[in-house]
């Protein structure tokens, strides 16, 4: 029996699965969830996760940061990361770190029909590099480049690229969010992403006098109050809460939902033409199951196609958004088994 090992690694949580590889797909075996911090290191984690099993075949484990040269550092803790140390130190033949959104590429092509929605048609090209987006609590960029061994994942910072206003309404956006989060720059994620959306709906109750009131406010200030770290409880979500309101016809979160999609869709544009992503678009991260319908949108769609001259190279590509919460470990899964071949 050919056993994987995946692992999404964050600074919080980590997610640790084995996995069964058989002609007829990967069937998990079993995961566990583990607090990070409670341990000194990533090694000791995964003995423990694997006491008293034959070591796996292969493992990929996906991690919150930059992968480099087989090593990496996690933003929110002091582990020095090596996959040939890591693989020395828990018997596994076969091991590779990969940016836990860049692993994401390598499931694409394994997603069953209940793991993805597709909503813009299309006809991706075959052979043609793929782009995943995801916005979530940031921005998430990937390229697929299609090689004879499969795809290979190209990792990407395209999200903390400088935001560029295309309307006065973005304009006078990206001034207010400079000037209320004290920023030199206001990158693409300020905007485009699950947290943006919120950014969003802060600005426009707080640049309308007739939204003081507004049942949004009061949430908003208990949001930004925990992401400054000045409330010690859970607030209610405040892009969630602008969704549903949308979603119930409130004129302002319409207006921020609207303004959020036409930004996110002219960033999947410029992002689609600086990769020659004819294969195709996916939409990944928290947003992309919640928010089907808006994505599916008018607004999305052509402010992913207002790019001039170069309107026609983005008309044909499909886009299709991932719904399968457990994608990470599952593309790591598949990541693993490309590494037995």
């Amino acid at each position: 029996m050919t056993t994987l090992l995946a692992g999404d690694i964050g600074g919080t949580k980590t997610l640790l699965a084995l996995y069964r590889s058989s002609a007829d797909g990967l069937e998990c075996l079993r995961q566990q969830r583990f607090v990070s911090a409670a341990w000194p290191d990533l090694a000791p984690m995964v003995q423990a996760f694997l006491e008293g099993e034959e070591p796996p075949d292969a493992a990929c484990l996906a991690v919150a940061g930059p992968v480099q040269a087989g090593r990496a550092q996690l933003t929110n803790l002091p582990w020095q990361l090596s996959s040939e140390a890591l693989a020395r130190e828990c018997a596994i033949p076969r091991l590779e770190l990969e940016n836990d959104f860049a692993v994401l590429v390598y499931g694409l092509p394994h997603l069953g029909a209940d793991q993805q929605v597709k909503i813009h048609p299309g006809l991706a090209e075959p052979g043609a590099p793929l782009l995943i987006v995801g916005a979530g609590t940031g921005l998430g960029v990937a390229y697929g480049v299609p090689t004879r061994q499969g795809l290979q994942a190209i990792a990407s910072e395209g999200g903390h690229g400088t935001f560029a206003p295309r309307t006065e309404s973005e304009w006078q956006l990206k001034c207010w969010l400079q000037a209320d989060l004290q920023l030199e720059r206001v990158s693409i994620e300020r905007v485009v992403s699950g947290t943006g959306l919120g950014h969003v709906a802060r600005w426009l109750l707080a640049e309308r006098p007739a939204a003081q009131g507004h049942p949004l406010a009061l949430v908003a200030q208990r949001w930004q109050a925990a992401l400054q770290g000045d409330n010690s409880e859970a607030p209610e979500d405040l892009p969630a809460a602008t969704a549903r309101a949308a979603a119930a016809g409130d004129a302002l979160a319409l207006e921020a939902l609207d303004l959020w999609l036409g930004a996110y869709g002219s960033v999947c544009g410029d992002l689609a033409l600086t990769g020659l992503s004819r294969g195709g678009l996916w939409l990944a991260g928290g947003t992309a199951a919640k928010l089907l319908v808006p994505l599916g949108s008018a607004t999305f769609r052509q402010a992913f196609l207002a790019k001039g001259r170069l309107r026609r190279q983005l008309a044909s590509l499909p886009i299709t958004a991932v719904v399968d919460e457990g994608i990470g470990l599952f593309s790591a899964a598949c990541r693993a088994r490309m590494l037995l071949h």
